[in-house]
């Protein structure tokens, strides 16, 4: 295979299925402030190859926003591991265009865009990564207020999924919530990792650890 093909045939398989055409923009008029807060992962799109390994063992997942000074954010999930619940932070840095903001992936070495691309503040907010669409990249990820799965804000999310060309098989909604954090400390080993970039479960804004992105 020559390398020009070989090339090809890799742009072709990370873009296809997708609609390249879909003009991504953020939330108008985003407000970080208003954004700050619980959100809790709903829903996850995810066309990659690790994703459709594990998405069965997804559940639904706790994350705290909070905004700084200079408008970038900070995101703390919790997971529940065999040793117990662990901590994990992400930061994301603003960008020129309100509701958009960059990280840099130290599982796949490029960074990434998070696009808010809806959202009310008060239920709901759709979040996608990566708006280059790529198969092994791009996710679309539902946030809820709540963990309750509401059919009007499921029904918004897979629409917005199925409209840049994921499949079916690639949107999933859990239905299980994760216990963390379990409110009461001592019954649980705590572990804090610290994650500027990513690995396979991750949360409010990505997914790169499912993984979580």
């Amino acid at each position: 295979m020559t390398l020009a093909l070989a090339l090809l045939l890799c742009m072709f398989l990370g873009t296809h299925g997708f609609n390249t055409q879909h003009v991504i923009e953020p939330q108008p008029n985003f407000d970080a402030e208003k954004f700050a807060g619980e959100w809790y992962r709903i829903g996850l799109a995810d066309e990659s190859l690790l994703f459709a390994m594990f998405k069965n063992q997804l559940k639904v997942s706790k994350g705290l926003l909070v905004p700084d000074a200079m408008g970038n954010v900070n995101l703390t999930m919790w997971t529940m591991r065999p040793y117990g619940c662990s901590i994990s932070v992400y930061s994301y840095e603003k960008t020129d265009v309100p509701g958009e903001f960059i990280y840099f992936s130290k599982r796949h070495k490029i960074t990434k865009d998070i696009t808010i691309v809806e959202t009310n503040y008060t239920d709901y907010s759709l979040v996608l990564k990566y708006k280059n669409m790529d198969k092994e990249y791009t996710q679309v990820a539902l946030y809820g207020r709540s963990s309750i799965l509401r059919p009007d804000l499921i029904q918004i999310f897979r629409s917005f999924a199925l409209s840049l060309g994921f499949s079916e098989e690639a949107i999933v909604t859990p239905t299980d919530v994760d216990p963390c954090p379990i409110l009461e400390p001592r019954n649980t080993a705590e572990f804090r990792e610290d994650k500027s970039a990513q690995s396979p479960n991750q949360s409010v804004f990505g997914t790169e650890n499912l993984s979580k992105v």
